[in-house]
């Protein structure tokens, strides 16, 4: 009986430790090729960092918040409807809310990093 047993865990172990490092490898594929989209060096890392931060992706946060471009308007006013649309209170979703948080936040990241580098540019053109 304690043979079985044995077996049992080491085969438990044989297949947990495979699913991890197939997870591991996933990871790692999907980190880089992130990384590659991101444009890599500082900007890339920037990015990376922004994503890391918030939690979603500028692409996402744009589905979210349902926006093509990132005119600053638009993107308040669909912020304040889906807000408005996913109180709880209302009947909505606070996980939908939180969403549309996460999304705004991320967006209003990228108008920093956009302005701080806008001024940096022109601070050494002076």
């Amino acid at each position: 009986m304690a043979k079985y047993i044995a077996q049992i865990i080491v085969l438990g172990a044989q297949v947990v430790g495979r699913a991890f490092a197939r997870a591991l490898k996933q990871e790692i594929a999907a980190s880089q090729e992130a990384a590659k989209r991101a444009g890599g060096g500082p900007e890339g890392a920037r990015r990376a960092a922004a994503n890391a931060s918030t939690g979603v992706t500028l692409e996402e946060a744009m589905q979210i918040l349902n926006i093509d471009k990132l005119e600053p308007e638009k993107i308040q006013k669909n912020y304040e409807h889906l807000f408005t649309v996913n109180d709880k209170a209302k009947g909505g979703s606070f996980y939908l809310q939180s969403k549309i948080v996460r999304a705004k936040e991320r967006i209003d990241a990228e108008f920093k990093q956009k302005q701080a580098k806008e001024q940096t540019q022109s601070k050494d053109t002076s």
